[in-house]
């Protein structure tokens, strides 16, 4: 582990990395298809449903084990929502949490946006 002593560090860091830059890609907006994830459109939407939780829970404020009594859920699966680990849930459930925080969820259908190749599932809060 490199020491931290003024002007030092900044030398090392440069040493590290040689004048090479590699090139950049621009993302698509969903990250997880940009990592060649088949089902990046629900893990997309499943962390955004868990962005909202965790923003209703803090400001609730409620413990992990008061919202894991009001989901009706174990402790350590709240933490793991707290978390982004969103393997054990699905967009529905994650629905259901948000209603069980005094949240009404309305779900809007419309036709796809002009020059998009598909259609498009995302979060509004209003």
């Amino acid at each position: 582990m490199a020491k931290k002593v003024k002007g030092k560090a900044k030398q090392s860091a440069a040493k590290a990395r040689p004048g090479k830059r590699g090139a950049v890609d621009v993302g698509s907006g969903n990250v997880f298809a940009d990592l060649g994830y088949a089902d990046s459109d629900e893990r997309r939407l499943r962390v955004q449903l868990a962005m909202q939780l965790n923003e209703l829970i803090a400001a609730r404020p409620l413990t992990q084990a008061q919202a894991a009594a009001l989901f009706g859920i174990p402790q350590p699966h709240v933490s793991e929502l707290r978390n982004y680990k969103l393997t054990r849930f699905s967009s529905e459930r994650l629905l259901r949490f948000l209603t069980q925080l005094d949240r009404d969820v309305q779900i809007l259908i419309r036709p796809k946006a002009r020059g998009s190749a598909a259609g498009l599932v995302s979060v509004l809060v209003a």
